[in-house]
């Protein structure tokens, strides 16, 4: 198309001279001629490197996405950790405040077969490294793929699922307990079938480090996580059923001779006994978890779709005496061995292409070998080990294709303790009614 013009331009402003001369015309001279080829010659090759930047260009795709929001919650300076899985921590002092969840900004350069992925996150707080990898397709059948990097580690769905389109403003319990920041550094291979009977199947399988995004690795262990999909479209019926399942093997090095489990010492009461044996020093404390997930999509109801999502996990967890997540960096003390199970559970309902309402329901039992009796002064059980239920009402509208807003409401109730067991001034007496810890969350949400 440009050549065209331009030489149509060419001709134009030739005709013009020879109409403006016509009384007294002069010949074109065979240099003339050769001035105006090498001019088109050298515009041919202008566009030509300018083809190969547009084509390069088509190839970066820049995304992102800012959420602001309010949060609220019941009380100030309470003596439990208020809201710290609703968006973290509230400051000191207050109970309510503004903030910047999550500022987002992605680059992915798609050379079909290969790609390249950053993304990074700018918040009021700081700047972290969320992507960075790369990945490579085989040119043969496209079904299998290597990828390497920083990225989600292939367990569940919920992982996956972006913080842009999940409906609830945060991932459940179970799963920031499991995977603070969802991702690790390491390698996985992607297959996809792209013809056959297993086309609706896809496998990530990886090894990683196991200590998170933004730890370098302090052992010589390595994890082994993967994720088993299968879709299943019922066309007729205008719905699908996705099912997976999930599994995770990894350890954490003792720094310590000292490896609490949970046992009954002879009292008739469980309790972290300590293990000291001299071999535990260095020694690997399993970390191993079994997933099962499933998703159902309707698209009967004549107002909008409706989505059903679950999740169950069970396995064997390693941490501290205080603390029940996974941990981020190398251990310094004692580790406390765990046995835990949850599961969440979605109803998503779509009211048109703008509303949806969200309800969902999450259990975390981080210790499934004690019960309420095993709480009590003497022993050494903390609020790791207390079980909680969220349970989160929400409403989405959506202003346009970039702009949302949430309006979450988290109801979180723990296991009740009972009271005759524990001393007033024990860490654990608060727990003995349903701590003042629910959460309002309403947010703006601007993605492109």
């Amino acid at each position: 198309m440009m050549k065209r013009v331009i030489l149509l331009t060419l001709l134009a402003a030739g005709l013009f001279s020879m109409t403006a001369t016509a009384q007294d015309p002069a010949p074109v001279t065979r240099e003339q001629l050769e001035e105006v080829k090498g001019a088109l010659d050298g515009l041919n090759e202008s566009f030509a490197e300018y083809r190969g930047f547009v084509d390069a260009l088509r190839k970066i795709k820049i995304s992102g996405y800012l959420q602001t929001q309010f949060r609220s919650t019941d009380l100030i300076n309470a003596p439990w950790s208020i809201g710290n899985f609703s968006g973290g921590a509230f400051p000191v002092n207050a109970k309510n405040l503004f903030q910047v969840r999550r500022g987002r900004i992605k680059f992915n350069y798609d050379n079909t077969l290969t790609q390249f992925v950053i993304q990074a996150d700018f918040i009021n707080t700081g700047f972290s490294l969320k992507d960075a990898y790369a990945a490579v397709t085989d040119p043969w059948y496209r079904t299998f793929g290597v990828q390497a990097g920083v990225f989600d580690r292939p367990f569940g769905y919920e992982i996956s699922l972006s913080s842009s389109n999940r409906e609830t403003p945060e991932r459940s319990r179970l799963f920031q307990t499991l995977f603070p920041g969802e991702r690790d550094l390491g390698a996985k291979i992607i297959v996809v079938p792209q013809t056959g009977i297993l086309t609706n199947l896809r496998l990530d399988i990886g090894l990683f480090n196991g200590v998170g995004p933004n730890a370098n690795e302090v052992d010589n262990f390595k994890d082994l996580a993967g994720h088993l999909a299968y879709q299943i479209p019922f066309e007729e019926a205008n719905a699908e059923l996705d099912l997976g399942v999930s599994g995770y093997l990894g350890n954490v090095r003792s720094a310590s001779r000292n490896i609490y489990a949970m046992a009954d010492p002879g009292t008739g009461v469980k309790r972290f006994v300590v293990d000291s044996t001299a071999t535990n020093l260095s020694m690997g404390v399993e970390r191993t978890y079994i997933g099962f997930d499933a998703q159902l999509y309707l698209n009967v109801l004549p107002f909008g779709g409706t989505i059903l999502r679950g999740e169950y996990v069970a396995g064997k967890q390693p941490g501290t005496l205080g603390s029940n997540a996974s941990l981020q960096a190398a251990v310094t003390g004692d580790i406390a061995k765990r046995s835990f199970n949850g599961y969440y559970a979605y109803l998503v309902q779509n009211f048109g292409s703008h509303d949806q309402v969200v309800l969902k329901y999450d259990v975390l039992t981080p210790n499934t070998d004690v019960t309420v009796a095993d709480f009590r002064t003497g022993t050494n059980l903390t609020v790791a080990d207390i079980a909680f239920t969220t349970l989160g009402l929400g409403y989405i509208h959506y202003l346009d294709d970039n702009v949302k807003v949430v309006v979450y409401y988290e109801l979180i109730a723990n296991q009740k303790l009972d009271p005759s067991l524990l001393a007033v001034s024990s860490a654990l007496f608060p727990y003995t009614s349903d701590v003042r810890d629910n959460v309002l969350t309403v947010r703006m949400q601007y993605k492109f």
